[in-house]
């Protein structure tokens, strides 16, 4: 089993619900205390404040309870302290502190579920399923995650060497220096003539919005030929805002719905007739680093058949977690439920299947020989169309692009081509 969680406490609060509402619910759910094992819990409290080499106060062990009995219920489940939730909230705005990685536990080791764009870990190359072994010399097999994360924790401006391994390569070492990491949560460019390319870092509460910015300036006359949406390595956020994102590219139907033993935490949320991609062709690149509101947005335009799906399998995150604050600048974040596609697909511990499997890779190509063109020659015959191309025009033309150097965008790419070429001749 995987144990995640984000370098400074990064991951996104994925569902609110009424804490007064969720209260008087958990009431009506409630059983009669065990208290069977309530005294054997209370008998080895007191063996421990007794018993153990040293002393150990009671509201240290009370807290280690409080957090044994969170972590013990799934990867996600977790007893947040003042700091840890004042970096949960803060991931949501687009600012903390870090390396710029989710990491996850994995049989005693610590391994890379994704790097976030534009931070230290992504400048450093740091890959999705890299596994870390070593930070700063100290061995992590065996160590917990929280121990893990608060060694690579630190002030801005400090360095932290991590030794990692990358599939059944040798160690190596990479020196990141921390930093506070704003993150730009969507950027957007023109791929070449007609076709664009949106790429989605993670979903933050303002990422709705951005997204239908950059459609209005990456199509304001209806005249775009394909889009690549990239959900690659972003690793959730905000459900408000994959909503949001998924009801940019539907004119109707449902998005997604959650289900649980709460009423409060039974939801639906379906499309607008607002779209601002005006039916755009579209290619969502997804791969294992894809994970919660990225599947949302992914699961519901491949129900939809609005868009093709292409990449490799998501991460399979399909559970919706609730921070219940506590009185204490303390909070739970609690798995309240599951959600599911338009079509009642869950993807817990699946993932989103793309329509069309592709590996990643990088796009190589071979110098051209020099030679020379028939525009290049002297006295060469004109064309009738007043369009002449010289071998430094062509040359010019082939400066590095971004799908030259990224093989799944480049078949993304590619894929949109085709369409509007068949469309064109039908």
């Amino acid at each position: 089993m995987m144990t995640v969680v984000r370098i400074l406490f990064a991951a996104g609060l994925s569902l609110a619900l009424g804490v007064a509402s969720l209260q008087a619910q958990e009431q009506e759910l409630a059983a009669p205390l065990p208290l069977n094992e309530l005294r054997t819990f209370a008998e080895v409290l007191d063996r421990i404040r007794s018993a153990y080499v040293e002393p150990v106060d009671d509201a240290t062990l009370l807290e280690n309870a409080i957090r044994g009995m969170l972590e013990g219920l799934d990867p996600h489940s977790a007893y947040l302290e003042p700091e840890a939730f004042q970096g949960l909230q803060d991931s949501t705005t687009g600012q903390f502190g870090g390396l710029g990685i989710e990491i996850g536990q994995e049989d005693g080791f610590i391994r890379v579920i994704s790097p976030i764009d534009d931070t230290p870990a992504a400048r450093a190359g740091i890959e999705a399923g890299d596994l870390i072994i070593k930070i700063d010399d100290q061995p992590v097999k065996g160590m917990s995650l929280v121990d893990a994360v608060n060694l690579m924790r630190g002030e801005a401006g400090s360095k932290v060497t991590l030794t990692l391994v990358r599939g059944t390569g040798s160690p190596f070492e990479v020196e990141l220096t921390r930093a506070v990491i704003r993150v730009a949560s969507v950027r957007s460019e023109e791929l070449e003539s007609g076709y664009a390319y949106l790429r989605i870092t993670q979903f933050q509460n303002n990422t709705g919005d951005e997204v239908r910015r950059s459609l209005g300036s990456l199509n304001p006359n209806g005249e775009l030929k394909g889009l690549v949406l990239d959900l690659r390595n972003n690793p959730g956020g905000v459900l408000q805002s994959a909503v949001e994102v998924a009801d940019s590219f539907l004119d109707q139907g449902l998005i997604v719905y959650t289900q649980g033993r709460l009423s409060n935490a039974e939801m639906r949320f379906s499309a607008t007739s607002n779209n601002p991609s005006r039916g755009v062709p579209l290619v969502v690149l997804i791969n294992g680093g894809s994970a919660s509101a990225s599947e949302i947005v992914a699961g519901a335009l491949q129900d939809h058949a609005r868009a093709v799906i292409m990449g490799t399998d998501s991460f399979g995150k399909g559970s919706v977690q609730t921070v219940l604050p506590l009185n204490n600048d303390r909070a739970l974040k609690l798995t309240t439920a599951l959600y599911y596609t338009p079509n009642g697909r869950s993807i817990q511990a699946q993932g989103i299947v793309p329509d069309i499997h592709v590996e990643r890779g990088r796009v190589t190509q071979e110098r051209e020989e020099a030679g020379y063109r028939e525009a290049d020659l002297q006295r060469h015959l004109g064309n009738i169309n007043g369009e002449e191309r010289t071998t430094r025009q062509v040359q010019a033309e082939r400066s590095e692009r971004r799908q030259d150097t990224d093989y799944q965008l480049s078949q993304a790419l590619n894929l949109l081509k085709g369409l509007n070429i068949t469309r064109s001749r039908q």
